[in-house]
């Protein structure tokens, strides 16, 4: 073998004064031989000042001349190696072979290494120091390096600085300064933190970075999920999109689960920051349904449960479905609590059960797992009998009674059947029996509404249910057959009423009490006498009670009352007739308030009547007050008109140029009514606004015009019926006639030629068409209801316009039954002024008083009654 090394002499760089070990092994077979050279020549051991052995050879106290190329040579028989060691021998002023001025940075908590590379013979001793300090930096978190490199663990802002690195030896000294800059570290969050998410729904998961503002041009962010990148691009057809620092997943699916990392990275350092994702669902369905433990009327049933998917189970439903009554159809049959994964059914004698389990956690219902094998219990007798067992409304002298019949399931066996029982109650007598199939039974001939005791048996062909209960059920009722006694009557008020009354004996009623009905009816008006139509109200009692009220009845009239009693048969005889009146009450609104003249100071007022009095009338309330655009009203000053047979007033002393507003209200002996108003603005001071109110103007069937007026002149007009009481007026307003002016001009168009001319023809075509109309109309022989009335005068009926004539319409108001139409042409009836319509539901708007028909008299509801204001004036149309 020849030689090989085992150790080779290594050279190197050494100062003056150090001292020098060479080592040389080498083996082989035979062993080499050792020999040391020096720059290629033999080593004289004489010469050599070091000391020389087989392995080694050793200089101490090393000099420049001592540096040399030593070798050793291993021989034997089969081969010579050869190795060289280059030793140098120095002594220079250390060399930092770092550049002067470097920049360092590093972020806060990472650690920072600042380099110092020196080369020096002898080795040269290295120190540090910051900013301007002299003093080595000794701290723990310092540490020097063998090759002149400061590290600064766990760095803080305040580390940044200027640094000196010192390197000196016995032949000289060097220095270089290095800057060191510390950045804020790079700061993640992900939100939310853990996520839990219902399956198919979405999640954002957001990472919100920090970092410092000199590192964002090498700032990057990406997302893993459980150690993988996620691709930037949208993946699976857009369900996972990233957008830089989101990541959204819409429908969620199971594999969607696990850990998402997001990962920033800039020159300095990397950050990281998670959330794990949990995917919510329902359970899976459970499997390997099992039956075990099989009874006539029970079997235990097991089976394995699904996984859960992060929700645990709350518990499991079982269903069953049977193939004899309703198949295909699944019910809920029990439920068992948590985890368990057995229960013990109960079941129902002939079924033919298969069950199946459904698995329900916080997030829902598992999908049902596969049905289990069929399961068949026995026929048994019936266990429980019928339940709301009644006896419903018959016909007298008949019982129906009537029962919910068993459930299929509670059936128990073929061949179902009831057993029905009744006898008297109270009769000592033996039970009658019936044996059907229905769920009814109807018995007839027995006697009007008396107890029976009833009991109603299930009976299969196993046998028969448990012994019944006896329930107690009437026959069929009939209408009472006596009417309540003792009828009274408190008035409370004008339109109120409280009566009493005494009940009917309880075996007069035949059935059920159901209570007691009231009827009225108005007879006649005190305040005028007139009879009414008799029109009944009722209002029912409900219950066995002795009293009720009565309301909205008229003031001021007759009634009489009848009570009744009633069950479910119907309405009782009704006792006598009580008769009563209701006291006087306030008066309704007056129908207009107009104002007829207006001056500086004064102002005259003219009203109507109230539709309803509901008494006799003391006279009225005149109210009035300043008012303005602001809204703000002046003091309420009050002015009683004791005559109430007044419908006008002036007033004295108000103010120029002041608008107000006016109340009139009409009171009875028991108070005042509401008020109609109107409002209207003072003259000015100097203003003229003098007028006078003409004797009244009776109608006739045509209208004629006055010939005693004064042209340019204001009037007051009033119209009024011939038999109106008091003379009180329907209409009033003013009226200004033409100056001479105008009357100039007609006559000076009356007396030219072509105006004569043309009044000829105008007559002429008149008379043709009236000549054209009166031939037509003979023809056709028939002739309106108001023909009627203008060629056959009726009394009755020209008394009835007469009182027909007594309504008004407020000036507020749309136009009531009555409103005039226009003055010009005959005056048409309307509706009756105490129709029936106003005090009740019947439809007896047709009739009058005493029942006669007076439609055919009667006009539609005008529109457009003609009514004034204080500041208007109307012109009458004149006919020559």
């Amino acid at each position: 073998e020849p030689p090989q090394w085992l150790k080779k002499p290594e050279g190197g760089v050494y100062s003056v004064g150090t001292n020098l070990v060479l080592l040389c092994e080498a083996i082989g077979n035979p062993e080499p031989s050792i020999q040391w050279k020096i720059n290629g020549m033999p080593i004289d051991g004489r010469t050599f000042r070091g000391r020389i052995s087989t392995r080694e050879i050793s200089l101490t106290n090393l000099q420049l001349q001592d540096s040399a190329v030593f070798q050793c040579e291993a021989t034997n028989k089969h081969g010579t190696i050869l190795a060289s060691a280059n030793v140098n021998v120095l002594n220079i002023a250390p060399l930092i072979l770092t550049p002067d001025g470097e920049n360092y940075a590093t972020v806060v908590g990472y650690s920072a290494f600042l380099h110092c590379d020196i080369f020096a013979s002898p080795a040269a001793d290295v120190r540090w120091t910051k900013d301007d300090s002299i003093e080595p930096l000794s701290a723990f978190r310092y540490e020097l390096n063998k090759n002149g490199t400061l590290e600064i663990r766990d760095t803080k802002k305040e580390d940044s600085g200027s640094y000196a690195c010192w390197a000196a030896n016995s032949v000289g000294k060097r220095a270089i300064t290095a800057n060191l800059d510390i950045r804020d570290a790079t700061k993640l969050v992900v939100t939310p933190k853990n996520p839990r998410v219902l399956k198919s729904h979405s999640i954002l998961l957001k990472c919100q970075a920090e970092y410092d503002s000199h590192l964002k041009h090498s700032f990057k962010l990406s997302w893993r999920k459980d150690g993988d990148e996620l691709p930037v691009n949208s993946t699976e057809g857009g369900r996972i999109i990233l957008d830089r620092d989101t990541l959204f997943i819409s429908s969620v699916l199971l594999e969607d689960q696990g850990v998402y990392r997001c990962v920033a990275s800039t020159a300095l350092d990397t950050a990281e920051a998670e959330a794990q994702l949990i995917v919510l669902d329902v359970p899976d369905p459970p499997e390997d349904l099992q039956l075990s433990e099989n009874q006539n009327r029970s079997v235990r049933l097991s089976w394995k449960a699904g996984a859960s998917h992060n929700s645990p189970v709350n518990e499991s439903i079982i269903e069953f479905e049977e193939n004899h009554w309703e198949p295909e159809m699944w019910q809920e049959l029990t439920r068992v609590p948590g985890n368990d994964t057995t229960a013990l059914l109960s079941l129902s004698p002939y079924v033919n059960y298969q069950f199946r389990v459904v698995s329900v956690n916080a997030v829902g219902r598992s999908q049902p797992s596969k049905p289990s094998l069929r399961y068949a219990t026995p026929p048994a007798a019936p266990d429980k009998n019928p339940e709301n067992i009644r006896v419903e409304a018959s016909e007298p002298n008949e019982m129906v009674m009537k029962w919910e019949p068993l459930k299929p399931m509670e059936r128990n066996g073929p061949g179902l059947e009831y057993k029905v029982s009744w006898r008297q109650r109270g009769v000592e007598t033996d039970w009658n029996e019936e044996l059907v199939k229905k769920h009814s039974l109807s018995v007839r001939n027995v006697p009007t509404f008396v107890p029976y005791e009833i009991k109603v048996q299930a009976v299969n062909n196993l046998g028969s249910g448990p012994e019944p209960n006896i329930t107690i059920g009437y026959s069929g009722e009939d209408v009472p057959d006596a009417a309540p006694s003792g009828v009274s009557v408190e008035v409370v008020n004008s339109t109120l009423v409280k009566v009493f009354w005494l009940g009917i004996p309880r075996d007069r009623v035949r059935g059920h009490l159901r209570g007691y009905k009231v009827s009225w009816w108005k007879t006649r008006s005190v305040l005028d006498g007139k009879r009414h139509h008799p029109e009944k109200h009722f209002l029912t009692f409900v219950g066995d009670r002795n009293y009720g009220m009565i309301p909205g009845l008229e003031p001021f009239s007759e009634f009489r009352l009848t009570v009744s009693a009633f069950n479910s048969r119907g309405d009782g005889p009704e006792s006598s007739p009580v008769v009563f009146e209701t006291p006087e009450g306030v008066p309704e609104q007056p129908r207009f308030l107009r104002i007829l003249n207006f001056d500086k100071d004064s102002v005259t007022l003219s009203w109507g009547l109230p539709k309803k009095a509901n008494g006799h009338l003391t006279g009225y309330i005149l109210q009035y007050q300043i008012i303005n655009e602001t809204h703000e009203v002046g003091a309420v000053s009050n002015v009683s008109v004791a005559n109430r047979s007044a419908l006008s007033w002036r007033l004295a002393g108000l103010s120029p140029s002041t608008k107000y507003k006016f109340y009139i209200k009409a009171c009875t002996a028991k108070g005042c009514g509401k008020a109609a108003t109107e409002e209207g603005l003072t003259l000015a001071q100097g203003s003229k606004g003098s007028g006078r109110i003409s004797d009244a103007v009776k109608p006739t069937p045509k209208f004629q015009p006055s010939e005693a007026l004064e042209p340019g002149t204001e009037y007051t007009i009033r119209l009024v019926t011939k038999n109106w009481v008091d003379n009180n007026s329907i209409f009033e307003d003013v009226i200004e006639t033409r100056g001479r002016a105008y009357a100039g001009i007609y006559e000076g168009i009356s007396t030219q030629g072509w105006f004569i001319g043309l009044m000829c023809a105008i007559a002429l075509l008149t008379l043709l068409l009236l000549t054209i109309c009166f031939v037509r109309r003979n023809k056709g022989g028939k002739y309106s209801v108001k023909e009627k009335e203008d060629l056959h005068p009726d009394p009755e009926a020209q008394s009835i316009k007469d009182e027909i004539f007594g309504e008004y319409s407020d000036s507020d108001e749309k136009p009531l039954k009555g409103s005039l139409q226009s003055l010009n042409g005959d005056i048409k009836a309307t509706g009756s002024a105490d129709s029936l319509v106003d005090y009740g539901e019947g439809e007896h708007g047709m009739f009058n008083e005493d029942g006669s028909f007076i439609g055919a008299y009667s006009g539609s509801k005008e529109k457009g009654s003609v009514e004034s204001t204080g500041s208007s004036t109307a012109t009458f149309p004149l006919h020559a």
